[in-house]
């Protein structure tokens, strides 16, 4: 009786992290979709959609320079930045997923504007990884951003 007893549970209790599991498979997000969502607004230089995308709680980093918060991010990264990049590149090497986060990470390339128009374009490369939520509305923001770029080579 205590075999059959202890049959059952286990049974059930396997049977609930399969569950699980599909539901979590069922309530994940195709990440690659976020970030050529955010890569389109990027190069469309579209900063009202960009700041749509951007959690309350946003963070980024990138060298020495770190920014809490999406009106921090927004100025100091988006809108200081979003002028002097054009066509950014996305290389995914790794992502994963779940019901409630998503990331995708690997290298990055972009062509980089002078401010003075009359010095040559460069490129700029290097490693990322953009970090997704779901908020309390059920909807995807990017939670952390971190850029790790080569120095600007001459195009």
């Amino acid at each position: 009786m205590r075999y059959s007893l202890l049959a059952g549970l286990g049974f059930a209790l396997l049977s609930a992290c399969t569950q699980t599991k599909k539901e979590d498979t069922a309530t994940a997000v195709d990440v690659h979709a976020l970030n050529q969502q955010f890569i389109g607004a990027w190069n469309s230089r579209n900063t009202t959609q960009l700041d749509t995308l951007l959690a309350d709680d946003v963070q980024y980093l990138q060298g020495e320079s770190h920014f809490s918060g999406k009106s921090e991010v927004s100025d100091k990264w988006i809108r200081e930045t979003v002028g002097t990049i054009n066509d950014l590149k996305l290389s995914p090497v790794s992502s994963g997923n779940d019901a409630a986060t998503a990331y995708e990470a690997g290298t990055f390339e972009v062509e980089v504007v002078p401010e003075d128009r009359t010095q040559p374009r460069g490129v700029g490369e290097g490693n990322f990884i953009l970090l997704w939520k779901k908020n309390a509305k059920n909807a995807w923001k990017l939670s952390y951003a971190q850029l790790e770029g080569l120095p600007v080579r001459v195009k």
